[in-house]
């Protein structure tokens, strides 16, 4: 496998208990952002030490959010408003802030710390940049018609048009295992129903990727190939964790032997035999557990950066979870960056998290080992 080195963000461009005990965060009255937490404690000791000790709680806390924007202004407003850590490409997104040279360089310009600048583009039916020349075929078409070594240099042709664009992170390539229609919620987002094949091509589609600069996502651990619905549309469940152990986390042993700078998204999916009750894999600290440790899957553990699903637009968590709660949640089990796709409640969130670390919710540490890992994958940190 790759040695994927940091991309940096600026652009030119078991059983036991899960989160789902914790009490949903109050939310503020106001939509403005309290005064600073104090951030007196001791300085952690270790990588990027120093760094952490010049940033505020909640600097640190914006670290762990990558949202969605409409367009330039949205993204501007945004940024000065509060220290994200980056901004979400959606299909809904004026795509002017890509194409106007000034517009993403305004952008990350006002933010102190490299801004991750993300977007959905597998090819096929998920292509948000096909208006702009950016597109391929899905990822089970190129598994039946091109080899692994064609899919890695279609990957950087991609990626390079990316990267020109100031797109740092691409969530794909889409790692399910599924033998489900094309149609289907996964489908032909999937290279094949063949565990090896998907680990063979989704190890190229990564690989073309880093070469142009860009950071790529593997999605969705442990699996949405096999699972009983749509998580967009609601509550998702998938096999056992004995049957994904023989299928859909397979890929992953291989993906994540050697990953480099690659991310990981953590999907909405209930796992019999992993996760608690009816709490998703994103917001399950068992679920993170074993992606960290490799246990009880049989795969090499994982230090790289967990980023969730849509927290905001997908029915297997508003249906159950307002924003601020999700958000927590997912932190709390161990995730890194929670995506969302507007901008409108960023405040808020940051404001119930910063009551999280004081109720003592969400620990400083928890906070601060994401904060590392997310600026070493920037090229903030490299250590």
């Amino acid at each position: 496998m790759i040695a994927l080195a940091a991309v940096s963000g600026i652009a030119i461009v078991g059983c036991g208990t899960d989160s789902s005990s914790l009490a949903a965060p109050t939310s503020p009255t106001s939509s403005s952002a309290p005064p600073p937490v104090s951030t007196s404690a001791a300085a952690p000791i270790g990588c990027g030490a120093a760094t952490l000790a010049t940033m505020s709680l909640r600097q640190k806390l914006g670290q762990s959010i990558v949202v969605g924007v409409t367009g330039t202004d949205d993204a501007l407003s945004l940024v000065k408003r509060e220290p994200v850590g980056g901004i979400f490409i959606g299909s809904w997104t004026d795509t002017s802030i890509l194409t106007d040279p000034a517009a993403l360089e305004k952008v990350t310009a006002a933010s102190s710390i490299p801004l991750m600048v993300t977007v959905d583009q597998e090819g096929g039916r998920v292509s948000r940049l096909s208006s702009l020349g950016i597109d391929s075929p899905s990822a089970r078409e190129l598994a039946r018609t091109k080899t692994p070594e064609q899919v890695r240099a279609l990957a950087a042709s991609e990626g390079k048009k990316m990267r020109a664009l100031g797109i740092t992170v691409d969530f794909a390539p889409d790692a399910d295992v599924s033998d489900e229609p094309d149609d289907a919620v996964i489908g032909d987002r999937s290279f094949s129903d063949d565990p090896a094949t998907v680990a063979r091509y989704a190890q190229a589609f990564a690989e073309g990727l880093h070469s142009a600069g860009v950071m790529p996502v593997f999605k969705h651990f442990p699996g949405h190939g096999h699972g009983s619905g749509d998580s967009h549309l609601g509550v998702v469940r998938t096999p056992p964790l004995t049957q994904l152990q023989r299928s859909d986390l397979v890929p992953y042993k291989t993906l994540l032997a050697d990953p480099g700078n690659a991310g990981v998204m953590v999907g909405h999916l209930i796992v019999p035999g992993l996760t608690a009750g009816d709490t998703p894999a994103s917001l399950s600290a068992n679920a993170m557990r074993m992606l960290r440790t490799g246990q009880p899957y049989g795969g090499p553990a994982f230090d790289g950066v967990v980023f969730s699903d849509d927290l905001s637009g997908m029915g297997a968590i508003t249906g159950r979870y307002p924003l601020p709660q999700a958000v927590q949640r997912f932190l709390v089990a161990g995730g890194d960056i929670a995506l969302w796709i507007t901008t409108d409640k960023v405040t808020a969130v940051l404001n119930s998290l910063e009551s999280a670390v004081r109720s003592g919710q969400l620990s400083r540490s928890r906070v601060d080992e994401s904060v590392v890992r997310i600026l070493k994958a920037k090229g903030k940190l490299r250590c």
